[in-house]
């Protein structure tokens, strides 16, 4: 059992005026620190575009295609650029940016309350970037795959239902559709990806910040399975193109996190119970009878 003495608040009662001092300091800092981030992604915002739409051109070259993308006005290309000056930078500045929230708010914490939340805040950006990472890799070149090949199939499709004979060549069809796609539309779909699964990833997270607030159990996500496939299967066909491969691919990986979540509540609860049996709040016999009343509940 642990000292109450070591469970103290660091900062006790600082004047609201110097709360608020701090505070714009730990702005000014983030605000500075963001700004120069953004200045450098900058100066690399070309390579950085190459590598986002990377997938694009990939596809583009196994169809035999030129792989280049297009802008439709002068300036364009400019406000492509700096939007991605303005996503990278933010990432980039964003360790420091948590560190700075992380030192204004760490002061009126319990040790306790601050080690609980360390591993989240270190757990929650790496969970965002293999999210990325997984859109970019795997989700991307899929769906990118999937709609540009949409216009072969039409005629191909069209030939096999009305019994005529497939085209086999391009001097055989009277229309041929080519994509010329977009800089700025290519790159809004690609963010667009990466920020679902980036958001599906903290999944884990969220719900294990909920299981140590008691706002969800082990037993509750349980009986709530059938509904979470559901709302994944959901999720899975809104945010990914009409192929079935991408959707299954989708569901597995979220389905994989929700299973991980109930591990993780499931460890929280017994280390809660833990320290309440530890304190004398509980003992054996309460949760055996908590037990057996959620097997009734599901029975």
């Amino acid at each position: 059992m642990s000292d109450p003495t070591d469970d103290e608040i660091e900062d006790s009662s600082a004047p609201l005026i110097e709360h608020l001092a701090e505070l714009r300091t730990r702005l000014i800092r983030s605000v500075l620190a963001f700004f120069i981030a953004m200045v450098l992604c900058f100066f690399v915002a070309e390579p950085i575009l190459n590598f986002m739409v990377q997938p694009i051109a990939d596809i583009l070259r196994a169809r035999g295609e030129n792989p280049q993308l297009i802008f439709t006005a002068p300036q364009e290309k400019f406000f492509v650029l700096i939007r991605i000056s303005l996503i990278f930078g933010l990432a980039l500045s964003f360790p420091y940016i948590g560190y700075q929230l992380w030192r204004f708010v760490a002061p009126g914490l319990y040790r306790s309350e601050k080690n609980a939340f360390l591993p989240f805040l270190v757990a929650s950006p790496l969970l965002f970037l293999a999210g990325a990472s997984f859109a970019h890799f795997v989700v991307t070149p899929l769906a990118m795959n999937f709609f540009i090949g949409f216009s072969d199939a039409i005629p191909t499709l069209a030939a096999i239902l009305t019994g005529a004979e497939v085209p086999m060549d391009v001097q055989d069809q009277e229309l041929r559709t080519i994509f010329l796609g977009s800089v700025r539309e290519s790159l809004d779909l690609t963010l667009k990806f990466i920020l679902a699964f980036g958001i599906c990833f903290q999944l884990p997270v969220l719900l294990t910040l909920m299981g140590k607030a008691g706002l969800v159990s082990v037993d509750g996500l349980k009986h709530v399975r059938k509904y979470a496939i559901v709302g994944i299967l959901t999720l899975a066909a809104l945010v990914t193109p009409p192929d079935v491969i991408t959707q299954v691919i989708l569901f597995t990986v979220v389905y994989s996190l929700y299973e991980i979540s109930i591990l993780l509540v499931g460890r929280v609860e017994r280390k809660r119970n833990e320290e309440l049996r530890a304190m004398g709040i509980l003992d054996d016999e309460d949760e055996v009878d908590d037990d057996a009343r959620e097997a009734a509940k599901g029975s």
